[in-house]
C-alpha cells in the first residue's frame, strides 16, 4: 500500500510539471491534481486509521 501511494504521488508530480511546461497538455494539470488529492486522502486515511499491531 505504501509503495502504491509513493508511485501515485510521483506520477502526479510528473504530470503536474509536464502539464505546466506544455500548455497544449493542459489537461495533465487536472489529472495530476486529482491523482495528488487521491494520494493525500489515502495517506491521511492510513495515518488516521493507523495500524494495529498485536
Amino acid at each position: 500500500m505504501n509503495l502504491l501511494l509513493i508511485i501515485v504521488a510521483v506520477v502526479a508530480v510528473i504530470l503536474l510539471f509536464t502539464g505546466g511546461f506544455v500548455s497544449a497538455l493542459n489537461w495533465l494539470i487536472w489529472v495530476g491534481i486529482i491523482l495528488l488529492v487521491i494520494a493525500v486522502i489515502a495517506w491521511l486515511l492510513r495515518v488516521i486509521g493507523g495500524r494495529k499491531s498485536v
